[in-house]
């Protein structure tokens, strides 16, 4: 076997390895027995109280095909912890039906009732939260050419007049803004943040089409970008975490809302998209990188680079192209910009 050879192989075992680790289901040493859910829990929270690593619980919740929507948890819900064959095992008791298995699979149905996997108010902020679209996608955007009666801005219940629409069947739109260049650790360009900035109703197709401003959020300009709106059922409140099944080396390149402070249910924007097979619910670790010091005991009193530490746990909620949003889940330390981004290796409850 030539050296190359090997060493690929030597580093496909070790990302195996690291896998490995990363996927065993350690309960947390002072876990209960039992825990009745109430209201303003999360699946994530829950799965807290049993478990080191939250992210882990479709290791040991299964699904029970007899129950109609296994998945959902609510208020008043009592979770037990059982071990089948020396193995933990979660089960749901409601009162008035048997116990059963709880399954991580599918979607919530009573979002309002039902206990997500995040808090809803972290839910709801995907909602309405910018793209990122490359050059490409906002070259071939419809734009707005004129606003009626000739303004240079235009606001709600006012119409607008754009220029490229083809589709003949969509009606309703967002209007987007062109925001800030998301750029990779080396500079390149990997899209643009485009902001939702009004809903609007198409009135009559043409060339140009009018459309109807039904909400802004700020003034709109003409050259601003028209998209088929996003239906709010492509954010799933249900997301089921994994551990990547490839090995991710990224990084954080922004963060949303321009906060300076990164903590927890933070959306930060992460240098890795649907081209790197990043997929939704996947679970990154943040590194913040080893501080640079002088050694001070050494004769030399030469540069040490500490090792990179664990800052936190991410949850990749929307994948663009080539770029992607994660949800902070738990922060243990400082994150900041350019911190790295890969696969978690420890169990610690992080």
């Amino acid at each position: 076997m030539s050296l190359k050879k090997l060493l690929v192989s030597l580093i496909s075992c070790l990302f195996l390895v690291q896998v490995a680790m990363a996927d065993v289901v350690k309960l947390r040493a002072n876990h209960p027995e039992r825990y009745v859910v109430v209201k303003g829990d999360t699946l994530w929270d829950i799965s807290a109280h049993f478990l080191q690593d939250p992210w882990l619980w479709p290791k040991i919740w299964h699904i029970n095909p007899e129950i109609k929507n296994p998945h959902l948890i609510y208020p008043g819900d009592v979770i037990n912890l059982v071990f089948i064959d020396g193995k933990p095992q979660l089960r749901l008791e409601r009162k008035g039906r048997p116990v059963v298995k709880l399954s991580p699979t599918g979607r919530i149905e009573e979002l309002h009732t039902a206990i997500p996997t995040i808090p809803a108010d972290a839910i709801r902020q995907f909602l309405k939260r910018p793209s990122i679209l490359t050059k490409e996608e906002l070259d071939r955007a419809p734009y707005i050419v004129a606003n009626d009666g000739g303004h240079l801005i235009a606001g709600s219940n006012e119409k607008v007049y754009v220029r490229g629409i083809q589709d003949s069947v969509i009606n309703r739109y967002n209007v987007i803004h062109e925001g800030d260049a998301y750029r990779d650790t080396d500079g390149e360009i990997l899209g643009y943040e485009a902001l939702n900035v009004a809903d609007a109703r198409l009135l009559e197709r043409g060339d140009p089409s009018t459309l109807y401003l039904k909400s802004t959020s700020r003034e709109i300009l003409i050259g601003d970008k028209v998209i088929p709106a996003r239906d709010d059922t492509e954010i799933d409140p249900y997301f089921t975490p994994t551990i990547p099944d490839i090995e991710i080396n990224g990084s954080i390149i922004a963060v949303l809302d321009g906060v300076s402070r990164i903590g927890q249910y933070h959306t930060v924007v992460l240098n890795r998209g649907r081209k790197d097979d990043i997929k939704v619910g996947d679970i990154l670790a943040s590194y913040q990188a080893g501080e640079s010091i002088q050694d001070p005991i050494g004769e030399d009193h030469d540069e040490v680079t500490l090792p990179n530490e664990q800052s936190g746990t991410l949850m990749v909620v929307r994948v663009f192209e080539r770029a992607s949003y994660a949800l902070v889940m738990r922060a243990t330390r400082t994150i900041r910009i350019n911190d790295a981004v890969r696969n978690p290796t420890s169990v610690r409850n992080l």
